[in-house]
């Protein structure tokens, strides 16, 4: 019976590709994490040499395009994006910025939310002797608000301002002020006074009866207003709402007015708020940029 050699019937892998070693048709190595097939029988051939082998199976992408994530973001915060040409990396921002698109073709980036009130800084008063804002006041804004609640001092007493320059209370000098005080007597009985006064060191916004003392329910809210703090030249002038209640309740005091300080007429650096008898024993006070 005559022999018919049919060759092999199947490749045979043959592990990865060795320069000294003699390949024949169907042989299979892997070379550079890629697989090949030997086409013409050789020694000493490149599987990437076309006469003597073919690609059965590519490789895919290794991380050196820039698409190895471990390698691109390399710090926490960081966030993924793509470019123009690939995956970039946006390093993360200072705190309180949001992410901005810059719209169709252009990339993201970290951005100061614009608004025209902003909340620049909080206190928390609790047994202290006064509380200062300072270093806040920028070219950003013209209008500043400090508002409290919950005011309370330690004795009953006024809620009084300093204003502040070169980070220094100023101290010295008179503080001129005109307002309108209003009180409700247990509903029944109401009167209002117009009140001018000069204090010297400090001017306070309250007037009449003394804010409450009252440590479960001290009802003591206000707001005061400072434009234009970096001005030069002339007098800076200080706005005030107030409200408060007599210990017990029983006696609703309103106080609005504005002042000035005759002692300066150079750029505000801050504020400082205190009690002008005793400590401020309870009281938020928050600081408001507006523009």
């Amino acid at each position: 019976m005559a022999t018919i050699n049919l060759g092999r019937v199947k490749p045979v892998f043959r592990g990865a590709y060795a320069g000294g070693t003699a390949y024949v048709v169907d042989d299979i190595v892997t070379y550079s994490n890629e697989t090949y097939i030997c086409i013409l029988a050789s020694t000493g051939n490149l599987p990437t040499d076309t006469t003597y082998w073919t690609k059965l199976a590519a490789k895919g992408v290794d991380g050196t395009d820039g698409t190895d994530l471990t390698t691109t973001l390399t710090t926490q915060g960081d966030i993924l994006y793509r470019d123009g040409s690939g995956i970039q990396r946006l390093g993360a921002g200072t705190a309180g910025q949001v992410l901005q698109t810059g719209g169709t073709g252009a990339n993201p980036s970290w951005g100061t939310v614009s608004s025209e009130m902003v909340k620049l800084a909080t206190i928390n008063a609790s047994g202290t002797s006064s509380i200062t804002f300072d270093g806040y006041f920028s070219s950003t804004y013209d209008t500043y608000e400090l508002r409290f609640n919950g005011f309370r001092p330690s004795t009953d007493s006024h809620i009084a301002y300093k204003l502040r320059t070169g980070n220094a209370d100023i101290s010295a000098g008179y503080y001129g002020g005109h307002g309108y005080h209003y009180t409700d007597l247990n509903a029944t009985n109401s009167g209002s006074t117009i009140r001018s006064a000069w204090n010297s060191g400090y001017q306070k916004i309250t007037e009449g009866d003394t804010p409450t003392s009252n440590t479960t329910s001290p009802r003591t809210h206000g707001v005061i207003t400072i434009r234009n703090p970096l001005v030069t030249g002339s007098y800076h002038f200080i706005q005030w709402t107030e409200a408060h209640t007599r210990s017990g309740n029983d006696i609703l005091f309103i106080d609005q007015g504005a002042g000035w300080c005759i002692n300066t007429t150079n750029a505000l650096s801050g504020i400082t708020i205190f009690s002008e008898n005793g400590n401020i024993a309870n009281g938020t006070f928050r600081l408001y940029g507006i523009k």
